[in-house]
């Protein structure tokens, strides 16, 4: 199957595209690379893997969504926590309803913290709104979310997940950001190539399914790629973004994309280096998707 791509190939300088690949019924139909392919930072595309990391903690046990953050940072919560901080729970790190009133831990944020214990840090800005009511787009949840499965599992999120996603998937140890403690930083800063992000779109598309494994749990990845609350878009899952074409991705600063799209069974993945990504994904979207 040959794909006539030539919209994209026209603006693809302009739009800041690196790499591109398409899987449909789990073959490679597409692979474009505007630059070499190798690993780069997929920002906030990471969320995506420490949600899989918690649905594949929750199946070991090692912890439960409706956990109450008071409870699982007891040592970390501030005197008299409010009311809207008593109420927090494991699912409210996941779906960006937090309830506080500003976004914290952000990429220009952190290389300026005076703050080296971020639980900490992070439980003590304000709770503003009720949790699980307002949509508000903040690297806490996730980051919050990747700790409580560090310190559950008594090791980083790449040692949790090489065994268990990572090595199943023939994806070889990548690295990733880390707080002041060496922590894995859940809210970003996973380095892998655009293959590697296709794998996991791969992945998601068939459920947490991986050659005859089920490597996260399915009824855990239909809840995290559903709509779970409403985000004046397409709608918000479990560090998943709902989206155009009744898709479901994860989604990096700049461009990195891995978009499943259900009703076509194929794989969207992007590698860029976007200013304005939105546009771009829409762009290349527009173009591949009618084709599939």
């Amino acid at each position: 199957m040959k794909m006539d791509i030539r919209e994209i190939e026209y603006k693809a300088e302009e739009m800041r595209i690196v790499n591109l690949a398409v899987m449909k019924d789990g073959q490679v139909i597409l692979k474009r690379d505007w630059d070499v392919e190798m690993r780069r930072n997929q920002y906030s595309a990471s969320k995506s893997f420490t949600s899989a990391a918690v649905g594949i903690a929750e199946r070991e046990g090692l912890l439960g969504l409706e956990e109450k953050l008071c409870d699982v940072f007891r040592e970390e919560v501030p005197e008299n926590p409010s009311e809207n901080l008593q109420k927090a729970t494991v699912r409210d790190l996941l779906t960006m309803c937090l309830g506080q009133d500003g976004a914290y831990l952000m990429g220009e944020q952190r290389p300026f913290m005076e703050e080296k214990d971020w639980v900490r840090y992070s439980l003590s800005r304000p709770f503003t709104q009720e949790p699980g009511t307002c949509f508000l787009y903040n690297n806490v949840g996730p980051y919050l979310a990747g700790i409580l499965v560090q310190r559950r599992a008594g090791c980083d999120l790449i040692n949790y997940l090489m065994p268990r996603l990572f090595e199943p998937m023939g994806i070889r140890r990548p690295t990733w950001e880390t707080d002041p403690f060496g922590y894995s930083f859940g809210a970003g800063g996973l380095f892998l190539c655009v293959t590697e992000l296709m794998k996991f779109g791969q992945l998601c598309l068939q459920e947490g399914e991986w050659d005859g494994k089920q490597l996260i749990p399915g009824a855990y990845m239909k809840e995290a790629v559903r709509k779970q609350v409403e985000n004046g878009e397409d709608g918000y899952g479990y560090l998943f973004w709902r989206g155009p074409y009744d898709s479901y991705r994860a989604d990096g600063r700049y461009g990195q994309f891995a978009i499943e799209l259900p009703e076509k069974n194929a794989v969207i993945a992007i590698n860029a280096e976007a200013r304005d990504a939105i546009s771009m994904m829409n762009c290349c979207m527009d173009v591949i998707v009618p084709k599939l």
